[in-house]
């Protein structure tokens, strides 16, 4: 739009906010983990369902928060480099049926490619014109409307996480993402340990209940942000990364709790437009450059 600053001048004002605190970085690692255990612990081991399950919804919230920064460190913005903050996220990446190989694959497409025509459907939403649409076949026309229909972000748990995050990236490249098998396996084998020992509701309150609040939440987050009214897309030959990021990429209005909740992923647009910010200091970003002042905005 008029008055913008170039692509380049926009991404050097951006690195001004990408130093990172570590003794932050790591106190709200730990803090966000230590509440996500707790919430676990207690919606599997009190005695009633009806006390367990608002400890399940809580916990599956608050997984979306450890996601979100599981997400910032395969992006380099928090705990650069760190080999314990790397084990601790690929462990906590394959109980999420999130394996970093296939999630660093396609969500770095995504960043390179989302708001484009034709290709920004790896690690997204699939987007047709009517035109595209018209000329798929009858087949083809059911698996566009089935991926973009709610229920799949309802089953995400299944859909979009299971099938999509790891058995299909493993079946297209065993060697690769391994991690695909490997959380399968382990969410299985913890869901029948479980039955075998009489404790499969345990199971139920303390992995699967959050797991698929969690998705679905993600799932959602993942279509609102870069499917919302007045965002543009383009063709090959005049897209344009910080285009994708202020014209393509939503605001997310949130409150104080869901913001602490999704680690600040609404300000999905600053994200877009430089992913090594770490999620402390997206705000300050989009309150210090005038470009990210005026976004699309979504909601819940």
């Amino acid at each position: 739009s008029s008055g913008r600053r170039t692509e380049k001048e926009l991404l050097l004002h951006s690195r001004e906010y990408t130093a990172e605190s570590t003794s932050r970085s790591w106190g709200y690692t730990f803090t966000t983990f230590l509440i996500l255990g707790g919430l676990v612990a207690a919606a599997a081991l009190l005695p009633e369902w009806w006390m367990r399950l608002p400890f399940s919804i809580l916990a599956g919230l608050t997984a979306v928060r450890a996601f979100c920064l599981f997400h910032d460190f395969q992006h380099g913005a928090i705990l650069r480099q760190s080999k314990p903050a790397e084990l601790l996220f690929f462990v906590f990446g394959e109980f999420i049926l999130t394996p970093p190989s296939v999630w660093r694959e396609t969500h770095n497409y995504h960043h390179q490619h989302t708001a484009k025509l034709i290709g920004s459907h790896i690690g997204s939403y699939p987007m047709l014109t009517p035109a595209m649409y018209a000329g798929l076949t009858p087949f083809q026309k059911f698996m566009y409307r089935l991926v973009r229909h709610p229920l799949n972000m309802v089953l995400a748990i299944f859909t979009v996480f299971g099938i999509g995050m790891c058995l299909k990236p493993f079946l297209r490249a065993p060697t690769k993402h391994w991690g695909g098998l490997l959380s399968l396996v382990l969410v299985t084998s913890l869901g029948v340990w479980a039955g075998m020992t009489g404790h499969l509701d345990a199971y139920l309150f303390g992995w699967f209940i959050p797991m698929a609040v969690a998705a679905s939440s993600g799932a959602y987050l993942f279509y609102a942000q870069h499917n919302f009214p007045g965002m543009q897309v383009a063709d090959r030959s005049t897209w344009t990364f910080s285009g994708a990021a202020l014209d393509s990429s939503s605001y997310m209005k949130m409150g104080a709790f869901m913001n602490w909740m999704t680690a600040n992923i609404g300000f999905h647009h600053v994200h877009h437009l430089n992913a090594t910010i770490p999620f402390y200091r997206l705000p300050e970003a989009m309150a210090g450059i005038p470009e990210l002042q005026h976004p699309g905005v979504t909601s819940w």
